[in-house]
């Protein structure tokens, strides 16, 4: 299994990433937005979409609520 983020706009606007990451697992992928979801949002993310070999499993706003 390969985990990974799928990045959007608040329009649903794709957002490519030069260094795409790919996770072992669902953790780590999870803690890995933890730590950067600031730097995230602040490079035009708005939100992050989780995917497992290619299917969402959840998306989620990088916006405080």
């Amino acid at each position: 299994m390969v985990w990974t983020w799928r990045y959007e706009t608040a329009d649903g606007s794709l957002v490519t990433l030069p260094d795409q990451e790919e996770y072992p697992g669902q953790g780590d992928a999870e803690s890995w937005i933890g730590e950067n979801w600031k730097e995230l949002l602040d490079g035009g993310v708005d939100r992050a979409v989780l995917l497992e070999d290619g299917n969402v499993i959840y998306s989620m706003s990088l916006h405080e609520s």
